[in-house]
């Protein structure tokens, strides 16, 4: 095995919902291993927060306020990155919303927005990105999905079809990619504490649900790092269309 295979240096990411929670982990985790980074979201101030954070490892960052379901918005951020890096060989689509309701009480708005985000941004970022990797014949790109895309859980519907549906994306990108030596594979984690769910794992169903899990916690952060690393990294370059669990055996469940 070679220690070079997990080498970023000089290697440009581009983590979508990179300001917080796993997205800021997987930014650091990439920052560490090499990689300068390009953080986005919506809030400019966490960018701003998150940005000074990921810099005390020594690499570049720029951060840049985007909306993921705006194709403007994605169009603008990409030229960005590109103007200021020269390239692109990492994207993480980690951008999400979480989505609990009861379909008989859920809004076709509500819907939309879970799936606009969800899938919607991932495709978008595909879209812009995906050209570029192309012409240099060379990228990874990672799509954050979860456990719940293949798991099934009361009153998730918009959420899981959303995953499950950007799993089918990333396979069918990874085939027609293929022989551009882009590699398109999915990262679904279990459940990790982030600021998206914090609150609910507070309660007593949250409480409930850590006891059901075969490994009895839930992942912290730093449990997704490798993973993520292993993702972007030269060691898959045989590996694409490939969806990884990092959930604590919940899959097995």
């Amino acid at each position: 095995m070679s220690a070079t295979w997990f080498d970023l240096t000089a290697k440009v990411a581009v983590v979508t919902g990179g300001s917080k929670g796993l997205g800021r982990t997987i930014a650091g985790a990439l920052a560490r291993a090499g990689a300068h980074v390009a953080i986005t979201s919506r809030t400019q101030a966490d960018l701003d927060q998150a940005a000074a954070e990921l810099r005390q490892h020594g690499r570049q960052v720029l951060s840049v306020c985007s909306d993921v379901t705006d194709e403007d918005s994605i169009r603008a951020m990409v030229q960005q990155v590109i103007d200021r890096f020269g390239q692109i060989d990492i994207l993480v689509n980690n951008a999400g919303v979480e989505g609990i309701k009861a379909v008989t009480e859920m809004s076709a708005e509500y819907w939309d927005r879970v799936l606009q985000v969800n899938l919607r941004g991932p495709m978008l970022c595909c879209k812009h990105v995906g050209p570029h990797m192309i012409r240099r014949q060379s990228g990874k790109v990672i799509n954050v999905a979860s456990v719940l895309a293949s798991r099934v859980a009361r009153y998730v519907g918009a959420y899981a079809a959303s995953k499950a549906g950007l799993v089918q994306l990333t396979r069918t990108l990874a085939l027609e990619w293929i022989r551009h030596n882009v590699q398109v594979n999915a990262l679904c984690p279990g459940y990790f504490l982030t600021p998206m769910n914090k609150e609910f794992f507070a309660t007593a169903a949250g409480c409930n649900l850590i006891t059901k899990l075969p490994i009895g916690r839930l992942g912290e952060l730093h449990e997704i790092e490798g993973a993520a690393v292993f993702l972007a990294s030269d060691a898959t370059s045989y590996v694409t269309g490939t969806i990884l669990y990092v959930d604590g055996g919940h899959s097995l469940a």
